[in-house]
């Protein structure tokens, strides 16, 4: 090798040696989708996250937080898939796009009769969801629920045949539950979330399905002034990333994703049911009217909602996870007995 091949070799793994460093130095950034409404106390905890983020991965990793401004969940899935967005914070809407048997966590009505049950099931079904969800491409970094769907209504309507004369908000892109409540005779119409309260209040709609922290963000309860005491669904969900994103991260730098993570879970799902509660206790005082149900009412909206079961049963809730959460309810209450 003559001198000024022996420079010229040298030059250049210099200079491969200054791009990886360089390459090294910037910080992956993270871009994560929510329809989390901004400045509630989940965006502000992914915001805490993504800095713990930063700080334990030494500034390697840096957190975007685009709280309500990505479309619905199933644009924000599309923008994972397509590399835009590298994770999300999504509820079973969005995460049953990637695998539908993470249903079995909110698409059974009335399945469970307390969150402390609910959250019990979700646990022991959390290691099998998150490989479904990985081999489809999607790491879980954690689990968590936003409390009780309810429904608001913009008339009185306690009894399920009350119901029968609603219009009712069914989310857009999910024409299986749009054809169960058809077909059961209850009206259903399906749009987005965005487009809820223009619905309410032009009459298109009378009745949507949502957390109370999501009928306060979205000031439902303006029009829809009453809320049945059902609880019908747990709203659950999971905070994720794209396993190509996730896969292309420094051993480091996964480490400090999970140490946040398992921190941040907890208090996620704790904020989350506070602020629910308290956004409960903001609409009573501005007017909104809840409607306690006797017990012989509550029996009607349990046998309403178990005649949907054999339609919901592996068709919108793979068989084998809607019979595994049956054993695990019937698990639960034999060592948890009703007081």
């Amino acid at each position: 090798m003559t001198s000024r091949t022996r420079l010229l070799t040298v030059a250049f793994l210099c200079l491969a040696a200054a791009e990886s460093a360089a390459q090294s130095a910037t910080p992956q950034r993270v871009r994560l989708g929510t329809l989390a409404p901004q400045g509630s106390s989940y965006h502000r905890i992914l915001q805490e996250m993504g800095e713990r983020w930063r700080t334990e991965s030494g500034g390697k990793v840096q957190l975007t937080v685009y709280a309500g401004t990505m479309g619905s969940e199933l644009e924000i899935v599309r923008r994972l898939r397509l590399g835009q967005l590298q994770a999300g914070a999504l509820t079973v809407v969005g995460l049953r796009e990637i695998d539908p048997a993470v249903s079995a966590l909110t698409q059974i009505p009335m399945m469970f009769r307390s969150l402390e049950e609910a959250e019990w099931v979700r646990e022991q079904l959390e290691p099998e969801l998150a490989g479904r969800l990985a081999d489809k491409g999607i790491v879980v970094l954690f689990w968590a629920d936003a409390g009780w769907v309810r429904y608001f209504t913009r008339a009185p309507a306690t009894r399920p045949d009350d119901f029968k004369k609603l219009k009712i908000f069914v989310t857009a892109g999910d024409p299986k539950q749009f054809d169960m409540m058809k077909g059961a005779g209850y009206p259903a119409v399906s749009l987005e979330y965005s487009d809820a309260l223009t619905a309410l209040q032009t009459g298109m709609i009378d009745a949507v399905p949502c957390p109370p922290l999501f009928s306060l963000a979205g000031q439902y309860y303006t029009v829809a002034r009453y809320m049945p005491e059902v609880n019908w669904v747990p709203l659950a969900g999971a905070t994720v990333m794209s396993k190509r994103f996730y896969d292309g991260l420094t051993p480091e730098a996964r480490a400090a994703l999970h140490a946040a993570a398992a921190s941040i879970g907890p208090r996620f799902q704790a904020a989350g049911r506070s602020e629910g509660d308290s956004a409960l206790a903001v609409m009573l005082r501005r007017g909104l009217s809840v409607l306690p149900l006797s017990p012989a009412v509550e029996a009607e909206w349990r046998t309403m909602a178990e005649g949907f079961y054999p339609k919901i049963r592996g068709d919108m809730v793979p068989s084998d996870m809607f019979d595994e959460v049956v054993r695990l309810v019937a698990e639960y209450r034999s060592s948890h007995p009703a007081r």
